[in-house]
């Protein structure tokens, strides 16, 4: 599955070929691929003729085309095997590629064609409107606009979200809120309305930093335990999305969850009996949630309750 840091290369690549472009048409190739639009697929399509791209921004895992002047915009979800790809169409229609599912026309000095791509079909294309964030500010990273789509309101913001940045007061909320919590720190982590785009390996990876076990109730974690958690979080994701691993040129957004992003430098996940890089004690894996858990037995010892 794209993981945040994925999913913000497509973002930024978006931004930098897309914005100011207009819409001439879009197609729906499977229905299932615009269930989230509440008009179907046919309306869909005329919602997006003849609008234009003011920004891409993105808040955990969802993406979204602000619609100049409709109060609208586009969002997409990638699911599990989701692809955005962009392609030139100055000297001929490419074909649409195999599984291709929605495809969006832009025009401009370099006309585009823009492919929603998606194997699996979990991920998803709608029209959604606009609502005014409930904090006043802007509603994700990549727009200055104090509004989220409908279909994105219940995510969080996100730890590369500059207005969740360490030392703000929303940070400071989140530190709370997460210790209000009594379940196990790792649940909470992954729980998309908390803070949303933490994913299982990364979850993994900043509590082997933090030497926090993933069972320990979130409610007995310190504020100053959050903070460091939250901090590692946010540093393996940067250096993640710094090691790239899915490159992005000027016509090819690709996003397809097989990119290897971080893999040459994972400290925990996947190592289960290999030494720990800290102490050198074997590794261990556990269930969890229908995933798996790495962790050090000796730098994240068990809370005694679970053992």
């Amino acid at each position: 599955m794209p993981e945040l840091p994925e999913v913000e290369t497509v973002r930024d690549g978006l931004e930098r070929h897309i914005v100011g472009k207009h819409i001439t048409a879009a197609k729906v190739y499977r229905d299932y691929s615009v269930r989230r639009h509440a008009g179907g697929p046919a309306d869909f399509e005329a919602q997006l003729a003849g609008q234009q791209i003011e920004y891409v921004a993105r808040r955990g895992k969802f993406l979204w085309l602000g619609l100049v002047d409709t109060g609208a915009a586009l969002v997409g979800h990638l699911g599990m095997s989701g692809q955005l790809l962009l392609k030139s169409r100055d000297a001929e229609e490419p074909d649409l590629p195999r599984h291709g599912r929605v495809r969006i026309w832009l025009s401009g000095e370099e006309p585009l064609v823009l492919d929603f791509v998606d194997q699996r079909t979990f991920g998803y294309l709608a029209v959604s409107d606009v609502l005014e964030t409930v904090d006043g500010l802007p509603g994700g990273l990549g727009t200055t606009v104090a509004g989220v789509p409908r279909i994105v309101e219940h995510i969080a913001r996100d730890l590369l979200d500059p207005y969740l940045a360490d030392g703000t007061a929303q940070r400071a909320e989140l530190n709370q809120r997460i210790r209000a919590k009594s379940s196990a720190i790792k649940k909470v982590l992954l729980d998309q309305a908390v803070v949303s785009g933490v994913g299982n390996i990364y979850a993994d990876e900043a509590l082997w930093r933090a030497g926090i076990h993933g069972e320990r109730p979130a409610a007995r974690l310190s504020r100053s335990q959050v903070a460091a958690l939250l901090n590692h979080a946010h540093d393996v994701m940067t250096e993640s999305l710094r090691q790239g691993g899915t490159s992005f040129d000027a016509l090819y957004v690709n996003v397809n969850g097989e990119s290897g992003y971080f893999s040459r430098s994972l400290n925990a996940y996947g190592r289960e009996n290999e030494p720990c890089l800290r102490c050198g004690t074997p590794m261990r894996r556990s269930s969890f949630m229908n995933r798996s858990s790495f962790w050090c037995p000796k730098c994240q010892p068990k809370p005694r309750s679970t053992r």
